[in-house]
C-alpha cells in the first residue's frame, strides 16, 4: 500500500492506494449481470409512445392514465448531465398508460407513456 498526499483546489487529501495484480484488475473490471428488464408497455393500435430520448433520472411525472393532455403539455421533467429537460406532449389526447415513476432512472428509448 502507498500513501500520498494530494492537494485540490487548495484543500490536502491523502489517499492510499493497493496495487493489484493483472488478474485482480481483470475480474473487478467485468461488467456486472444486466438488471431485468421491465415489463413492455405495450401501445395500441393508432397510439403515440413518448420515450426517453437521453438517459437520465424522472424528476416528476405529471400525468396519470386516463389523463388528457394538450399537445405542447410537459408530461415528465427528466434530468439529464445536471439539466432539467421537459418532456412534451407530441399531440392531444388521453394518457393510455405511463412507463415510469419519479425518481426512475431510464436509458434512451424508454417508454416513459403512451398517448392515445
Amino acid at each position: 500500500m502507498k500513501h500520498y498526499r494530494v492537494n485540490l483546489n487548495g484543500t490536502n487529501y491523502e489517499v492510499a492506494i493497493e496495487e493489484i495484480s493483472a488478474a485482480e484488475a481483470q475480474s473487478a473490471a467485468k461488467a456486472p449481470a444486466a438488471a431485468p428488464a421491465a415489463a413492455p408497455v405495450s401501445a395500441p393500435a393508432g397510439a403515440t409512445t413518448v420515450s426517453a430520448p437521453m438517459p437520465g433520472t424522472i424528476l416528476s411525472v405529471n400525468v396519470t392514465a386516463g389523463q388528457t393532455v394538450n399537445e405542447g403539455d410537459i408530461l415528465m421533467i427528466l434530468e439529464a448531465m445536471k439539466m432539467e429537460n421537459e418532456i412534451m406532449a407530441p399531440k392531444s389526447g388521453k394518457i393510455v398508460s405511463v412507463g415510469t415513476t419519479k425518481g426512475a432512472s431510464v436509458k434512451t428509448g424508454d417508454v416513459l407513456c403512451v398517448i392515445e
